[in-house]
């Protein structure tokens, strides 16, 4: 034993042991991630495991102790994952193509179903890009293009979102946000022609619109005018020579210009004053 501990080789040998059987038995776990303890190819425990809501730094990271040469280690990410979409061309119900980019943020919240069905989070995202693209498109298939600028692009989104969540969970993830980051439509010609087809459409609700106004008002004049003449009617009922003396105020306002219509000076009435016109103005 001596002779071993006076020879540098030997104790060199040694030390490499000694540092292999500790790498093999430690290992950190940071907080970022998750470890999966495989044994022989069976997972056994989950160190680290994401929690909703749980505390940072109480989570379980830190130094571990394995069995050396049995137990692997499979590290999961803990934190939030994107997912960027291919740029997609999209048939809207108004028959506009777009040009669609999107995005999905997701998490791995069971890291044991994860490395049994994918292996990697790169597998998962590999996984969920075509599910994104095929969920945008039936989507937005549905809805017109304007539905992308108005309050009902949340609920776009919130169904995306859904769709994909049910996919994500059987590879024991969850689906955090999908968003929409450019719906574009796509450059040339078939970008003036959807828009001559917006700017037709406009044209013609503005049209519609105008109609209804101008059919809405010519109702009211009727309803006013048909008040008018019943109130003139019950007043020449009551009092015929109000009535006469009202009307009589009415003309003149209109024939000699007072009333705004005509230019001051613009007509020149040459009368009698035994004219019956000019009863009102002879008094009782």
């Amino acid at each position: 034993m001596s002779r071993v501990l006076r020879n540098p080789i030997a104790l060199g040998v040694i030390a490499l042991l000694l540092l292999i059987l500790g790498a093999s038995t430690l290992a950190v776990v940071p907080e970022t991630k998750q470890a999966v303890i495989v044994r022989f190819g069976e997972p056994i425990r989950i160190i680290n495991e994401y929690k909703p809501g749980e505390d940072f730094g109480n989570s379980g990271a830190g130094l571990i102790a394995r069995w050396p040469f049995a137990d692997r280690i499979v590290w999961v990410d803990k934190r939030v994952l994107d997912i960027d979409m291919d740029r997609q061309q999209v048939l809207s119900t108004d028959q506009l193509r777009l040009q669609v980019d999107a995005f999905a943020r997701y998490r791995i919240v069971d890291p044991l179903r994860m490395v049994i069905t994918a292996g990697s989070e790169q597998r998962v995202s590999d996984q969920l890009r075509p599910i994104l693209g095929s969920a945008i498109r039936n989507e937005l298939g549905k809805r017109q293009f304007a539905a992308l600028l108005s309050p009902e692009r949340g609920q776009v989104m919130d169904n995306i979102q859904a769709g994909l969540n049910r996919v994500a969970r059987q590879y024991g993830a969850e689906i955090v946000d999908v968003r929409i980051k450019r719906a574009d439509l796509p450059e040339g010609s078939p970008l003036e022609s959807a828009f001559q087809r917006m700017r037709s459409a406009r044209e013609q609700e503005a049209l519609t619109i105008r109609a209804q106004g101008a059919r809405q008002a010519q109702i009211v004049r009727a309803e006013a005018d048909a008040t008018a003449s019943r109130i003139y009617a019950e007043s020449f009922g009551k009092d015929p020579g109000f009535y006469d003396f009202y009307r009589a105020m009415e003309s003149y306002e209109r024939t000699f210009g007072t009333d705004g219509t005509t230019p001051e000076g613009a007509t020149s009435i040459i009368l009698s004053p035994d004219n019956d016109y000019l009863r009102a103005f002879r008094g009782r």
